[in-house]
Formats: C-alpha cells, structure tokens, sequence
C-alpha cells in the first residue's frame, strides 16, 4: 500500500509524459481486447481512428483495431496505433496502442487492467471512488442495528433512518422502508430538504434541497421491504432547522412519509 502511495506521488510530481514513457498495449486484428478499470470510467479518447471502442460496462473499456482503416498501400505487419486516454472519477491513464502481425498469440493480451503504477491522480476530483463507496454502503448493510435513529409510520407503511455514517467530506444515510399492507409500495422519489423546525401561516417557508451524490440501488417497487444507502456532501444547519427526508408513491397516493432527522443525528454519526 505505501508503494502505491509512493508512485502516485511520484506520478503527481511529473510535469509532463512523453509517448516513450507510456506502457504499450498490442492488439490484434478481429480480436477485441477488454480494458479493467478500478473505478467507472467517464471519459475515453482514441488518437486513431483505426481502432474502435465502447464501454460494455462502466468499468470496462472494449477496443478492436480495424485492419481496413490504414492507410491505403500501408504494407507494415506492425507499428504505432496512436494513445489511448482512460479517464476516470480520480485518475487518468495513458497507453500507447501498437499492432503486430508477427507476434505469436501467446503475446497478444486478451484483457488489460490498469494498475496503480500507470495512473494519475486527477486534482480537484473525486477523493473517494465509487468502488469504496460501494464498499462502505455494502458494509453498512450488513450492519444488523435493530434501534433505528428516527422512525416515522403512517398507511401501514414505514420509514426509518438507520444508521448515518461519514467519510472524507461525505455523509451516508442508512434508509430503510417497510409496508405491511398487501399493496406493494412504487417508489416515486425520495427527496431530502432543510426546513425551519416551527412554520406558522405568515412565514415565508425556505427550503433548501439536499440531492444525494449517489445511491447504492435505483428505486422501484417493493413488497414488503425496501433498503438502500444514500450519499450526501457534508452539511450543516442550526438548530432551528430539521433535515426532512420525504418518501412519496408513485400515481395519486396519500402514502407519503416525512421523517424527521435532527442536527444532533448527524453530529453523532460513525465513521469508517
């Protein structure tokens, strides 16, 4: 691990790179060849137009060189294919594509992951991947907490606050559903907001949307039971202010639950 940490820092310290010192990556023609990447990947460019690429997965990069696109008379059996660039949420990568009609299959990778060692940490972007938030969200829940910190109940449906977690600048809720009714429960939304504590009629209420930057599951219907982790950026409110997450029903429904989350709920949260 000090290794790793060694190299990306090595890697931030260098001004510039030059094509010599990219690691190179064959490809064979009619063959496609599976890049792995640690995080999802957001951006990818492909110096020629002599290969082609898409992203199966968000993780997964799938190139193929096309023979016909050369240049017309090119009579090589190998040579320089341009850079490929693999952007990430916190890093970037760079490799030079090259082809070989001469290597023998054993030499020709199938699949490519990208190490530590050929990465570039990327300043000003994510700090925590989605890979690790997706770590800690699976690990909370595994988490078996049986005394929710808020709970609120109305038309035979539920809703509880768990359990509120941070990391770095980031805060996770642990958010659960349940409904004992025999209707099963279409998610329209869950919305999240700061509202004053106490509204009377000749107040003017100012609410202050809080979108989660992202969520273990997409939502959809449930039975009986729903469970899912959303992650949001550090906030703070005085204590005239209450934290509201909203849970509405798809169609025209009156199975909307408000719970209520206080200041100090969040002040008390575990970290990882």
């Amino acid at each position: 691990m000090l290794a790793c940490f060694a190299t990306l820092s090595l890697f931030a310290q260098q001004p510039e790179t030059f094509r010599s010192q990219l690691p190179q990556i064959l490809l064979e023609k009619e063959v496609s060849l599976h890049i792995l990447s640690p995080e999802p990947i957001s951006y990818v460019d492909i110096s020629s137009s002599a290969v082609i690429g898409d992203l199966p997965q968000e993780n997964v990069l799938r190139l193929k060189w096309k023979p016909d696109s050369l240049a017309e008379g090119f009579s090589g059996v190998e040579g320089s294919l341009g850079v490929l660039t693999v952007v990430g949420e916190s890093f970037m990568a760079q490799y030079e594509l090259s082809f070989s009609d001469r290597a023998g299959i054993s030499f020709i990778p199938a699949s490519y992951s990208i190490s530590p060692e050929e990465i570039k940490p990327l300043v000003g972007k994510a700090t925590i991947p989605t890979s690790e938030l997706r770590k800690h969200a699976l690990t909370m829940l595994c988490s078996r907490k049986f005394r929710p910190l808020r709970k609120v109940k109305a038309h035979g449906v539920s809703m509880q606050l768990n359990a509120v977690y941070t990391v770095g600048d980031l805060v996770l809720l642990d958010i659960r559903a349940n409904n004992s009714t025999n209707l099963s429960y279409e998610i329209d939304q869950l919305r999240m907001k700061i509202e004053d504590r106490k509204i009377t009629k000749a107040t003017n209420v100012q609410a202050i949307e809080v979108g989660a930057i992202w969520q273990l599951y997409e939502h959809g219907s449930f039975k009986r039971s729903f469970r899912n982790i959303y992650v949001l950026k550090k906030m703070t409110f005085p204590a005239n202010k209450v934290f509201h997450i909203q849970l509405s029903e798809k169609q025209l429904s009156g199975r909307t639950l408000d719970l209520k989350v206080k200041y100090k709920d969040i002040l008390a949260a575990d970290t990882f």
